[in-house]
């Protein structure tokens, strides 16, 4: 599987581009905004896009998704429905941070725990993390090794949970239970800056490193 991770919006968030190498179908996680340049990449890739993944309903992260999904004609699947909430928000968070227009939509497919999700010879196994928000889920590829955990966790830090709904306990439950037993040598995309893995987060993260969590 081939990954590019093209930041967008003024909150510089981590959209990825999932291809498939032996079959050139892509899938669009996170499309949070700056549309021409999502569009542009793909086409440099001369990739078909088949759907677009979310992992939660934040303007940054979902911002693009209507329009994306009616130009391309492609299903929206995730986040879990306990995010539309967010997502029937749109408009509003638009005018809050002072983004271009976004159109909220109704997911083609809310995603629950061990959900799986595929586009050509890509398996995704798909993993309910909720705290950042109730209805964040994340997506992992058993054979790259490699997670993409929107705004559950960073190199260094953890998600705000001091928005609606939010939850700092739920979330470093979350953390622990959900994402730690998929493996220290697990690589993993945030949704804003420099991917790590999840051994080193569990050495150096000052929120939930085992010698925090268990002092």
């Amino acid at each position: 599987m081939k990954v590019i991770i093209v930041p967008v919006t003024p909150f510089q968030q981590n959209c990825s581009i999932l291809i498939c190498e032996k079959t050139n179908e892509a899938a669009i996680v996170d499309p949070g905004g700056d549309i021409d340049l999502i569009l542009e990449t793909v086409k440099k890739e001369s990739v078909t896009v088949v759907k677009i993944l979310l992992t939660h309903g934040h303007l940054d992260h979902c911002g693009a998704t209507g329009e994306i999904s009616k130009l391309l004609k492609v299903p929206v699947e995730g986040p879990h429905i306990d995010d539309q909430f967010w997502i029937d928000q749109l408009a509003e968070q638009s005018r809050q941070f002072g983004f271009p227009a976004s159109e909220s939509f109704t997911s083609d497919r809310y995603l629950t725990d061990k959900d799986t999700i595929t586009f050509g010879d890509i398996e995704l196994e798909v993993k309910h993390c909720p705290g950042h928000t109730p209805g964040h889920v994340i997506f992992f590829s058993e054979v790259e090794k490699l997670a993409i955990v929107g705004d559950v966790i960073f190199q260094g830090s953890i998600g705000r949970t001091d928005f609606p709904k939010g939850d700092h306990q739920t979330l470093i439950s979350s953390i622990v239970n959900q994402l730690w037993p998929l493996g220290d040598d697990v690589t993993f995309i945030p949704g804003h800056g420099s991917n790590s893995t999840f051994g080193q987060e569990r050495q150096n993260n000052p929120f939930v490193a085992d010698s925090i969590l268990n002092s």
